[in-house]
């Protein structure tokens, strides 16, 4: 893994840490989405919010488009959660999202849970 992504997700990792200590959990998903970007545009990351990534089939076909919570430096997908605890569903969903949108890295984060919960995921091996 390539020191620029690995750096921005611990600007991601500390950022989703500060924002859990201050807020706590409780709040809606959409809450801990605009604290992130407003916290990360504020340390000069690039992040767009509900970022439109196509989807494609394996032979390279577009099938249609999804909204990613976050799309991060053009490279980070970031599903947020705000629920008691992560399912193998979500996990399913952001995996989901990066093999037909063609990114390699991701990571899902839950603030709904007590004690903040965050995963990376790398897909390698992308058509």
């Amino acid at each position: 893994m390539d020191q620029d992504i690995k750096k921005l997700c611990d600007d991601v990792r500390e950022t989703s840490f500060a924002i859990h200590k201050y807020h706590k959990n409780g709040h809606l998903e959409k809450i801990y989405e605009n604290a992130l970007v407003h916290r990360l545009r504020k340390i000069g990351i690039d992040v767009k919010q509900q970022y439109k990534l196509d989807v494609y089939d394996e032979d390279g076909t577009l099938l249609g488009e999804y909204f990613a919570d976050l799309f991060i430096g053009e490279k980070l997908i970031v599903e947020l959660k705000a629920c008691k605890a992560l399912l193998d569903e979500h996990v399913a969903q952001l995996l989901g999202y990066l093999r037909s949108s063609h990114q390699e890295h991701g990571l899902l984060i839950n603030f709904g849970a007590s004690k903040l919960q965050i995963k990376k995921y790398i897909l390698n091996n992308i058509q």
